[in-house]
């Protein structure tokens, strides 16, 4: 909290009443560590804190936006590889697709925003299916962002098809006015990397601000991973993985979101059911209720 006082203060007064050079650079930089990269007005706030001093700026937000370490890249990798081990021999990840995909179809939607959208893969999806005509995909990491670009062959499409689609930087801890307006937003794998005490910011940015008519979220089910031979036991099925919930959890936690918000919220498992322990994931859909504005 006290850095983002540090920095916002002058942000919001507008006006730093000594001389700004190259230091101030490293202040902001140290007190934004964490934070500020996400941030959806990292721009404006850059520009203000610097006195809009246009080089001091531009180098500010070239750090800001550097690419991670290759070692960092690495370790994500490695963490992503030990997830898709883990459930790649139930063909999980396309089921995933394929039903968050029948979904979104069944509801006859045109405007998909993809929160936590990573590498591409459920963009793919709807970007090769005419009935979505504006996808916008939101994600923390520019690496991430930059390798989707690259899997859609973003500078290589038509412009008509090019124009249905956007990738933008962004967090799931701040409301975001480029959020609003969509039809239903798809959260898919992503909740369970998110601080269980943040959950609540989420909530906000998604049920309270973006108000999508419709939101799908899935998320392993804790119960199924006994079922993993590769799994040790009480190991989450992936290293960045903050909570893996039970299908009582998740449903409890989704039922009081709904009705806190005005949504009403129904589930499906996704994947080859076991009778005692359910299907290895859980989604919950939630579609706002009429009348809730």
């Amino acid at each position: 909290m006290l850095t983002h006082l540090y920095v916002l203060i002058p942000v919001l007064d507008n006006e730093k009443h000594y001389w700004v050079g190259e230091d101030e650079i490293e202040k902001l930089l140290k007190r934004g560590e964490g934070w500020l990269a996400q941030h959806p007005e990292k721009d404006l706030i850059v520009s203000r804190y610097l006195k809009r001093q246009r080089q001091l700026t531009r180098e500010a937000l070239e750090r800001l936006t550097a690419e991670e370490p290759e070692d960092q890249e690495e370790q994500e990798s490695v963490r992503d590889e030990e997830e898709q081990k883990v459930e790649r021999p139930l063909g999980l990840h396309e089921q995933r697709m394929g039903t968050v995909l029948s979904v979104l179809r069944g509801f006859g939607v045109k405007r998909v925003v993809d929160l936590g959208c990573g590498e591409g893969k459920l963009l793919r999806y709807l970007l090769s299916d005419p009935q979505f005509e504006s996808v916008l995909g939101m994600d923390v990491s520019w690496r991430s962002l930059e390798i989707a670009k690259d899997k859609l062959n973003l500078d290589r499409l038509p412009e008509k098809q090019k124009a249905r689609i956007s990738l933008v930087q962004g967090s799931l801890m701040y409301r975001d006015q480029r959020l609003a307006g969509f039809d239903a937003a798809a959260v898919v794998e992503v909740i369970e990397h998110l601080d269980a005490p943040r959950l609540s910011a989420f909530e906000r940015v998604l049920f309270e601000f973006a108000r999508p008519v419709h939101a799908v979220i899935t998320t392993p089910n804790a119960e199924y991973n006994s079922v993993f031979e590769t799994l040790p036991a009480g190991q989450f099925r992936h290293r960045d993985h903050r909570f893996e919930w039970t299908r009582a959890e998740f449903e409890a936690w989704a039922q009081r979101v709904a009705d806190k918000y005005g949504y009403a919220v129904r589930f499906q498992p996704i994947g080859s059911e076991d009778l005692k322990l359910g299907a290895p994931t859980q989604m919950g859909i939630f579609s706002r209720s009429e009348g809730a504005a």
